[in-house]
């Protein structure tokens, strides 16, 4: 690629590095933060889960208003905001507004991250290079996430405000150069169906993935009010079908329905969403295990974890050569058949593990990873119009949220109805610890059995990333050999 494509990249991978560090440093510093504001278990329990909330619930809006109304100034505009709501989360001093700042920033990267995959997706021609881009601006979001748990860590030593003052200097850094390198938009993508927005549409699906979202973030209570999360769910699921004859009917969708019958593109979405859950399930008990029933500190568990980072390396180097090699399809497979090995590891976790004994399953955690994300990254963009490239971001950054969502929320009502029928002790603990690791073991199984379908032809993501028909260029697009 030029040096212009590669700064371009860079900017774009530096946005989804700065969301991937703003949760994992959050994540950490959780407990400081309750602590030093006095808030009860829910209400920090809420910090996390209002920026999950924003970002499932705005996705598909974000992804479809990056066509229509220009992919740059969504980009730009919702960075901005992403900045300005993470730095009023630092200055809080209620949980309530950190609360509100936490939602306002994930509804914020709800329309930057769709809007930054689409301007990747449409500047890079369909192929090698676009595949290349793709895989290391995924391969990055992971190593956010891996870094940012290390960071959060020695950040939170200085103050837990910190946590929200750094993304916001590497984000003002990221937003000056974007406003350099992003290519100028002649107009937004074309409209199907005029120039109206569907703005029925747009408040359906935001009602409908906003309730879903909030009733699976409920299954963590397990049985304790199950008559409300059902209530949730049944609500997000009537608005969800009124979205859909909404959507049959409307001149302008919000989501084109026909879109969803590109199987490929449901596939990968559907896979991510198992395999991003089953990692976030899987990281999310394993700090735990560390943390409460080993008693290691924050940043001990911090370093301990961050191997599982090494796909910010293997995506962008191993995985482009296998996916040339290969197909999609089939790489994807392996990373799912990796990461069954992975889980089935951990699964005989005792009391008195070594480092050296956990490490294998960590290792092939993150090596699972990039062999998986990236592909099911490309395979869930390859093949869309131009003008849908944002919804199809869209749909991907949706799945993976709702995946997060269902991964620790299905781990912990595990882990919490296991737990409630032991003794307390040591042993009940860690056969509390073992059954939610069977969680993300029975995920990527699943999504296993779901990715096996791809294999049968080279239809499905199959075809090899070296034999793609040339795109024809369109205005602004990078140059990229």
């Amino acid at each position: 690629m030029t040096r212009r494509a590669w700064a371009l990249l860079l900017v774009l991978c530096g946005t989804i590095f700065l969301e991937g560090i703003d949760v994992a440093m959050l994540s950490v510093a959780v407990p400081s933060i309750r602590s030093d504001l006095e808030l009860p278990t829910g209400t920090a329990a809420w910090v996390m889960s209002a920026y999950v909330l924003g970002y499932a619930g705005f996705t598909l809006l974000g992804g479809r208003a990056a066509d229509l109304l220009g992919r740059r100034r969504m980009f730009l505009t919702w960075l901005a905001i992403f900045l300005g709501f993470s730095t009023l989360g630092g200055f809080a001093t209620e949980g309530w507004m950190l609360i509100v700042a936490r939602f306002a920033t994930g509804v914020a990267a709800a329309f930057m991250t769709p809007a930054a995959m689409s301007i990747i997706t449409t500047s890079y021609e369909e192929g090698p290079q676009r595949n290349k881009a793709l895989l290391v601006f995924a391969g990055t979001a992971a190593g956010g996430f891996s870094l940012g748990l290390v960071i959060g860590g020695l950040l939170t030593q200085l103050g837990w405000r910190w946590v929200f003052f750094t993304p916001v200097l590497l984000g003002g850094l990221i937003l000056i150069a974007a406003l350099r390198l992003l290519p100028t938009e002649a107009r937004p993508a074309t409209r199907r169906g005029g120039g109206s927005f569907d703005l029925a549409g747009a408040v359906t699906a935001a009602g409908a993935m906003l309730l879903l979202a909030y009733g699976i973030v409920r299954l963590e209570h397990g049985f304790d009010g199950w008559q409300a999360t059902a209530a949730v769910v049944a609500a997000g699921l009537l608005l969800a079908a009124g979205f859909v004859a909404i959507e049959r009917r409307s001149p302008a969708p919000l989501v084109r329905l026909g879109i969803l019958r590109k199987a490929s593109m449901v596939r990968a979405d559907l896979g991510a969403l198992l395999f991003v859950g089953s990692f976030f399930g899987f990281q999310f008990m394993v700090t735990l295990y560390l943390q409460e029933l080993r008693g290691w500190s924050s940043l001990e568990t911090a370093l301990a974890l961050v191997i599982m980072g090494v796909d910010a390396v293997l995506a962008p180097t191993l995985t482009p050569r296998l996916v040339n090699r290969f197909g999609n399809a089939r790489v994807i497979f392996g990373g799912f058949v990796l990461a069954i090995v992975s889980y089935v590891l951990f699964l005989p976790v005792g009391l008195d593990w070594s480092y050296a004994a956990m490490l294998p399953t960590l290792f092939l955690t993150g090596t699972a990873f990039a062999l998986a994300y990236g592909p099911l990254t490309i395979a869930a963009t390859d093949g869309i119009e131009e003008e849908e490239q944002g919804v199809a971001g869209g749909l991907l950054a949706t799945a993976t949220q709702f995946g997060s969502a269902v991964g620790i929320s299905a781990v912990t009502a595990v882990y919490g109805l296991v737990a409630a029928g032991g003794d307390g002790s040591p042993e009940s603990t860690l056969s509390a610890f073992r059954a939610a690791l069977a969680v993300p073991a029975v995920m990527v199984v699943a999504g296993a059995a779901l990715t096996a379908f791809g294999l049968r032809g080279r239809g499905a993501g199959g075809a090899r990333a070296t034999t793609p028909a040339p795109a024809a260029a369109h205005p602004g697009t990078i140059p990229v050999a």
